[in-house]
């Protein structure tokens, strides 16, 4: 390898491997951001077409998935990084199985929206889609973080979670209100808990990016004490 030619070309083509695991990543993210927007339409306007889209979106993000990890695996064989070259494609490996995880989570939405289309509807949906807009706006942030490798902007989205876990928290007392008040409304509220529920967890695997994303740059874990430097 002593030829600078050879040397040179070498690096630039590790340097599009590493893009275009970065690409597929981003894919990766847009599509589950796709299927979290429509998971959650299809149960505020009850619309089963949104729902059927969210289900049959997850064979393409499982497809990513592999293909994601068959790329990283062969980077790390072939190329034997170091340094953040190392975290970068480790880390890959483990933001999509988070962005994996939040598409389950999706189709979970989506279906239990499909078994709310017969229940009558007893509350306005407001919290619900707060907690959704929320967790779109972590995940937005959080891929245009990974993108540009900018750690603060990620513990910025990361910072948002308690938000999500706040409003969890009061949706899920509330229900349980409803539920004492008139128990024929129980198997409704029940799915409404489970999407609240599926929602704080896309929020808790948004973070895990974001964590991610500190680590790629700066090798160390976020400090939840001390704002992190960019």
């Amino acid at each position: 390898m002593s030829d600078p030619v050879i040397r040179r070309h070498t690096v630039h083509a590790f340097d599009e491997e590493l893009d275009r695991l970065t690409r597929h990543i981003l894919e990766m993210g847009g599509l589950v951001e796709r299927q979290l927007q429509m998971a959650v339409r299809a149960l505020v306007e009850r619309d089963e077409t949104a729902a059927d889209g969210v289900i049959a979106g997850d064979d393409a993000v499982d497809e990513l998935e592999e293909t994601i990890d068959h790329e990283a695996i062969r980077i790390l064989a072939t190329r034997q990084p170091l340094a953040i070259d190392l975290r970068m494609v480790a880390m890959a490996l483990k933001i999509s199985n988070d962005l994996e995880r939040m598409s389950d989570y999706a189709v979970n939405i989506a279906r239990r929206a499909k078994g709310l289309l017969d229940q009558p509807r007893f509350k306005p949906m407001i919290t619900i889609p707060r907690m959704a807009q929320v967790c779109q706006e972590m995940l937005k942030q959080v891929l245009d973080a990974y993108a540009a490798r900018d750690p603060a902007q990620a513990y910025a989205a990361w910072q948002r979670d308690e938000e999500v876990d706040q409003l969890y928290v009061s949706l899920f007392r509330e229900l349980l209100t409803y539920i004492i008040e008139d128990p024929r409304k129980t198997s409704a509220c029940i799915d409404l808990m489970f999407v609240a529920k599926n929602l704080e967890r896309i929020g808790d695997h948004t973070t895990n990016i974001a964590e991610k994303i500190h680590y790629i740059v700066h090798g160390d874990r976020i400090n939840r004490m001390i704002r992190p430097e960019s």
